[in-house]
């Protein structure tokens, strides 16, 4: 794993479980629609945001490696 990752969150796919925010309470916020943002786009890698991402029920976090760009999560099929 790199030292620094991209962190998205498809807001059209977010179901607002707020699995992501009480796993990583670091790297995701609940807005006031209770949508999950990360915290910032591009953080340090961490295992509880790679944790909330593979726990979230829908899907909707994308990690990538910051400087190559290469998938992280979800991983390609």
């Amino acid at each position: 794993m790199g030292d620094r990752w991209q962190v998205a969150v498809d807001r059209g796919v977010c179901i607002g479980s707020g699995l992501c925010a009480s796993t990583a309470p670091d790297g995701f916020r609940l807005d006031s629609a209770r949508q999950s943002h990360p915290v910032t786009d591009e953080m340090a890698a961490q295992e509880a945001v790679l944790a909330a991402a593979e726990g979230c029920p829908v899907e909707a976090i994308v990690i990538t490696e910051a400087d190559s760009g290469e998938a992280l999560f979800p991983p390609e099929e």
